[in-house]
């Protein structure tokens, strides 16, 4: 199936989901699984995974979710515990379909909150690492005041016009996200409590300019973790580090993983 570079499509319980496959197989290398964020898809990494493998030897994979890219839509309104679904529901089984056997998450945004919720929840010793780029642990005010401002764009502006090219279909994508975060129920979300839970290394990205977090969400996760957590604050950066500063997260990411390979070093010399 891994295919380097090709489209794939995995069948998760009658689900269509399209994925795609950079570097080496998992039976080869250590594998980076990338999770979009809350309007993702694999287009939308642009040409990240394709740079992660080559400078790592890595193989990575990127797939869109269920209602994203060109996977089958979801089915609306998504439940407010979508995220937590997504990460102790549906992410097992794809791992499990790309034959997964050791790696690292990469999540951005729902992605990095569905990466940590996976790490928290998930006994997966195959799990090596996280790195989570703009994660959500609560919602802030900052935030949901900027979903506010994408749906007033997506509903009279040219936001929907210019997501169409990278969802099938656009409003399943959009209300689907929109929809729960503006739900006045969806106030009250909140999963810090994984986050002690966690047992792997974790690297921490976030700009200094994210309007849809405060740093808040990443002292959170260094407050309350009893693992080691890396923190990267980027300057002249927004929501998006692997699309704003992409050669520093780059170069972040190249740097941890080097050590996550040190430290399995060392774990084989011991045993």
């Amino acid at each position: 199936m891994w295919n380097d570079g090709k489209i794939l499509t995995l069948d998760i319980d009658e689900v269509k989901l399209e994925g795609r496959c950079f570097g080496p197989a998992p039976d080869s290398a250590p594998t980076v699984v990338l999770l979009h964020e809350g309007l993702g898809s694999i287009a939308l990494w642009r040409d990240f995974p394709e740079k992660l493998a080559r400078v790592t030897g890595y193989g990575v994979f990127a797939f869109s979710r269920r209602g994203y890219g060109q996977s089958d839509p979801a089915i609306l309104p998504r439940p407010l515990d979508y995220m937590t679904s997504e990460a102790v529901d549906a992410l097992p089984k794809v791992l499990d379909a790309i034959g997964f056997r050791s790696g690292v998450l990469v999540g951005h945004s729902d992605g990095a909150s569905i990466a940590a919720i996976y790490g928290g929840s998930v006994q997966d010793h195959r799990v090596r690492g996280l790195v989570l780029m703009a994660p959500h642990f609560f919602t802030e005010k900052v935030g949901l005041a900027s979903i506010e401002t994408a749906r007033a764009a997506y509903e009279t502006g040219e936001l929907r016009a210019r997501l169409g090219k990278y969802h099938k279909d656009v409003d399943n994508a959009f209300f689907g996200w929109a929809d729960a975060w503006l739900d006045p129920a969806f106030k009250d979300w909140n999963i810090e409590e994984v986050i002690a839970y966690i047992r792997v290394p974790v690297l921490a990205i976030q700009g200094v300019d994210d309007q849809y977090g405060t740093r808040a969400q990443i002292e959170a996760l260094e407050t309350q973790s009893y693992n080691p957590v890396d923190v990267a604050m980027l300057a002249d950066c927004g929501h998006g580090p692997h699309v704003e500063q992409p050669e520093k997260t780059l170069a972040l990411l190249v740097d941890y993983l080097k050590r996550l390979d040190r430290i399995e070093a060392a774990k084989a010399e011991t045993a």
